[in-house]
Parts: C-alpha cells; structure tokens; sequence
C-alpha cells in the first residue's frame, strides 16, 4: 500500500473512531466514578466537546509519521477555522447578561400574551420562534439563546430524561432548519449559495416556510410532551436573587456588537477585533455582567477545529456516495450521512459536482439540514446547544444514543416538510 492510500485508511479509520467515542462518551464518566484516581483522564474523554479535537491531534501526528513533519503542519494550516472562530465568539456574545436579559425579556412578555401557563409558552417559544431568529441571527447564535433560555425552564433535574432527549433532539433539529429562511445564516447553505446562485427569496419559497411549519409542529409535540412536567419544575426551582436591570445604553452597545460580529461572520479578522472590542466593554462595565461562558465556547470551539480537521481528509469516500445518487436516493443519502458528518462538509462537497442539477441540489441540501439534529456532530450549532443544557442531564453528560431517539421524530417532520410540500 502506498503512502496516500494508507494516509487516506488512517484518516478514516481515526474518523470511525472518533465517531464511536461520542457514542461513548457516557462510559467514560462512568469510568470516571470507578477508578477515582484515573478521574480526571476519563472525565476528559467523557467530554463530547473535547473528541474531535483529540483525535484531530492524533490524526496530525499520525500524518507526521507518514508523510514528515512539514507535511503534517501544512494539512493543519490549509484548513478553514473560520467556523470554529466565529461559534466560539457569537457564543460568548451572545450568551452575555445584557443580551440574554433583553431576549428573556422579549421572549417572557410575549408568553404573558399566550393563553397558557407561562412555563409552557416559554417552552414552546424557546423550541420555536428563537430557532427561526437563526435566520437573522445566524444558527449558532440562536442555539446559545434558546439553550440559555430553555435550561431552566425544560432541562430542570426533575424532568424525566426522555422527556430531555426529545427537547434536546427538536432544538437541535429546528435550529437546523430553522436557519433555511435566509442565505446566509445555515453552514450547509451558505456552502452551495453562491455557486448554485441562490439568495435570500429563493430560500425562503423553496425551504423558508416548509422548514417554520415543521418548526412549529415539532415544538409543539416537545412542549406537549413536556407539558406535565413543567409547572412542577418551575414550583420546584429557587429563583436567583433579583440583579438591577442591565442600562438599557449597555445593552444597546451589546446589540449592536453582536449584529456587528454576525455581519463580519466571514470575516475573522474583524469579528475577532469586535470580540477584543466586547472584552473591553464587558470589563468596564462588569457591574452589568454575569461570568462570560469562554470554557464551554472554547470546548465547542475546538469540537469543531476537530471536526474540520478530520472532516477534510474523507472527501475520498464521501463525494463519489454523494455524486453517484439519484434525486431521491441523494435526500436519504444526505440525510444519512450527516449523522455521521457535518451537513456543511456535506453541501460542500454537493457544490464540486460538476452539472448536479436543480432537484438534485434541492434533495441534497434538504435532506441535509433535515439531519441536522441527529448527532452531536451533524450541524455546527448542535455542541454549543449541548455544551450548554448538558448539565441538566444526569451525570452531567448527554448520550449520542438519547439524542439520536429524541431527534427521529422531529427529523421525520422535517423531512416530510420537504418533500410532501
């Protein structure tokens, strides 16, 4: 076997295990419990944020092994980090007191408006509307918010955990689609829309409003699942001493730097000044803040700088399942594999097809962000999402099984959305 083809067995072989160590990541904390004196060890590798990154790494050293050094460093720096840049800081941006406080704001005075007990419209609010914000706001800002919004509300301890996977499957889904209004806020559409010419009007009459009526539907089903539970847990919960309100100037200035990192989101070199920008800030005025959650962007981060690293050494087995399928066997396909990879890379590789006709283009990208939600891996939002209400499951870690069960439903709606309507 030659150099290329055993460095092309290595990276896939490094990827299959990679995607069995997420599916195991619960075993890990377990052992975490057994052998206390190894804790520490196994609650890192319990960490799903932290996989693809150390396999990344091994996937490199691996490659200087085979290749040479040189060889191996030039791999690592031809990759795009944009996307694992730009989630780290909308994240922490997104997730700060000022603009967190004016969602939960917005989002709680539209629920004293709906005829139901508040818990529940919250619910179904965080589930809903603050995933299709995602088209303005891009996806993984609106998984940060609908996280921070939904954990207290339907990730509480004493929500069964059934009832968990299945909110935590239709966000995960509805964050996916719920991005398909616009051009520009979905990874796997922004991979195709400027080589197959599609804009804003284009997305919305073709996917925008197929994906909002599943959207509505699946978080309906969850908050209907969800229903019992809810009054009970919010009884139950002890609210945090009341803080003074954010000054509205703040929160103006919080705004307006992250619309400002969301319009620069291609481009790291201004949206990482606007981030220095907004540490500045958030230092002078700390009083207006809560601690800025950089460990869980940096986990999630670094997920991603995994996957992007692991990712772009599969292109050998992916593109010739993806070019040789038929429209509708192309849907299925798609939604298949991105399971088992990120539906950007997916697209991506759907746009290098020389001559891939419209319907085809359709089916591969629907069936992409419909299988948005069904690993941790499939849609670059979904481990900020998981990052940040993991804590809400028991030992703290979400099974990539759970998950997969949970998310069969909504990702069954949306798949019939687009290809019943």
């Amino acid at each position: 076997m030659d150099t290329s083809s055993l460095t092309q067995t290595v990276s896939a072989t490094l990827f299959a295990v990679a995607l069995l160590h997420t599916f195991s990541v619960k075993q890990f904390e377990r052992l975490s419990h057994r052998y206390p004196r190894h804790a520490g060890l196994f609650h890192l590798l319990g960490e799903v944020e932290v996989v693809f990154g150390f396999w990344a790494i091994v996937l490199i050293a691996a490659l200087a092994l085979l290749q040479g050094g040189g060889q191996a460093l030039a791999y690592a720096e031809s990759r795009n980090y944009t996307e694992p840049l730009f989630v780290f800081v909308v994240m922490v941006v997104a997730a700060s007191r000022p603009i967190l406080e004016t969602v939960t704001r917005a989002v709680g005075a539209v629920a004293r408006r709906v005829p139901t007990a508040q818990p529940v419209a919250l619910a179904w609010l965080g589930l809903a509307a603050v995933p299709l914000l995602g088209s303005l706001i891009t996806e993984p800002a609106a998984m940060t918010l609908a996280a921070l919004l939904l954990a207290p509300v339907a990730f509480h301890p004493q929500i069964p955990e059934r009832a968990k996977y299945i909110a935590l499957g239709v966000l995960l889904v509805n964050v996916s689609i719920g991005g398909t209004l616009t051009a520009y806020a979905a990874p796997p559409v922004l991979m195709v829309a400027t080589t197959w010419q599609w804009d804003s009007a284009f997305m919305f009459t073709h996917f925008g409003w197929k994906a909002a009526l599943a959207v509505v539907c699946n978080a309906s089903f969850a908050t209907w699942m969800l229903r019992p539970y809810l009054l009970q847990a919010a009884l139950d919960d002890t609210a945090p001493p009341a803080r003074p309100p954010v000054p509205p100037l703040v929160a103006a200035v919080h705004i307006a730097l992250l619309a400002g990192v969301v319009v620069a989101a291609h481009h790291p070199v201004v949206f990482l000044a606007l981030f220095l920008l907004f540490l500045g800030f958030t230092q002078a005025y700390e009083k207006h803040q809560s601690p800025l959650i950089l460990k869980e962007a940096l986990l999630v981060a670094f997920f991603l700088a995994g996957l992007v690293v692991l990712g772009g050494m599969q292109q050998w087995w992916l593109q010739p399942i993806v070019s040789g399928l038929q429209p509708l066997a192309l849907f299925f396909g798609a939604l298949g594999l991105t399971a088992v990879t990120d539906n950007a890379a997916l697209t991506y590789l759907g746009s290098l097809i020389a001559g891939i006709g419209p319907q085809s283009q359709y089916m591969l990208v629907a069936g992409a962000v419909a299988g948005g939600g069904l690993t941790v891996i499939a849609n670059a939002p979904n481990p900020a999402g998981v990052a940040l209400l993991k804590r809400g499951f028991a030992d703290e870690t979400v099974s990539a099984g759970g998950l997969l069960l949970g998310a069969l439903v909504p990702t069954a709606v949306a798949a019939g959305a687009f290809l019943a309507l």
